[in-house]
Formats: structure tokens, C-alpha cells, sequence
């Protein structure tokens, strides 16, 4: 009997079955991680100031999305620091000026491309002392990539 094209429900990944919303939640609840605290504190302000966003999970981690294009994903493989990666999406169109995609008024900002950054954060401490210029960069690399 030839095999069959159907997806086997026994098989099936069960995250699938979940909404971008639940698979968040599970993802989260399951992560184990020294630093889930801060990560749970840089979730809140990231959904604080871009309440628009999608939260999901995407590279194995927490991503958010505006209009289906990721934008910012945590980098979690760190144990005693995690990274937000700021990027234009899994396939970036080529910038249309020379030099950085944004000024960085904040200085959090540690440059990998001209159009993918990272910021670094270490402890509860290192959030809270960060909480404004994340609010105030996230926001301007959120105006400036949905608007290209």
C-alpha cells in the first residue's frame, strides 16, 4: 500500500495547534533560564511600548512582529546575559541609503550590519537601569522598519 501524503495526527507537533499567543506562554513557562525574570521584565516593556506587535515564537525564542515581519527576537543562549536582536525580518530588502538603518540616540545599540543590532542585557538591575532608552530605541527601530 503506497504511503499516504496525510499528516499523521499522532505525529503532529502539538505548539502548532497553538496560537502565536499559547505558543508564547508554553515556550515561556517551560524555559528554564537564570535570567526568565529579566526576560519576562524586557517581554513587558517591549508590549508596553509597541503594544501593536505580534508576540511569537520564532528561532527558538520569543519574537516580535510587525505586520508578519519579525523585528525583534531574544537570543537566549547566554546564561548569564541574553541579547535582543533589532532586524528587518528572515529576508531583509537592501537599504536604500548608505551608513546605519537608524541613529541611536540611546547608545544601547552594538551594530552588526547597518541593519541588524543588538543590545545586551545582563540582570534585573541592568533592565531597569535600561527600562527608558529600550522603551525609546525599540520604538524608533519599530517606526523606522515598519515605514520601509
Amino acid at each position: 500500500m503506497p504511503a499516504s501524503n496525510k499528516s499523521n495526527p499522532s505525529t503532529t507537533s502539538k505548539r502548532s495547534k497553538l496560537t502565536a499567543a499559547d505558543q508564547v506562554e508554553d515556550f515561556m513557562t517551560k524555559l528554564v533560564h537564570p535570567l526568565k525574570a529579566e526576560i519576562e521584565a524586557v517581554r513587558s516593556i517591549i508590549r508596553t511600548a509597541q503594544p501593536h506587535l505580534q508576540e511569537r515564537i520564532k528561532w527558538n525564542a520569543p519574537s516580535f512582529a510587525w505586520e508578519d515581519d519579525d523585528r525583534i527576537t531574544f537570543q537566549l543562549r547566554g546564561q548569564d546575559f541574553f541579547l535582543l536582536v533589532l532586524h528587518r525580518g528572515a529576508k531583509a530588502a537592501p537599504l536604500t541609503g548608505p551608513g546605519r538603518l537608524v541613529e541611536d540616540p540611546t547608545g544601547l545599540l552594538n551594530w552588526a550590519s547597518n541593519d541588524r543590532a543588538t543590545i545586551r542585557l545582563s540582570d534585573m538591575q541592568d533592565v531597569e537601569a535600561k527600562r527608558d532608552k529600550l522603551a525609546t530605541v525599540l520604538s524608533l527601530w519599530i517606526e523606522t522598519t515598519s515605514s520601509k
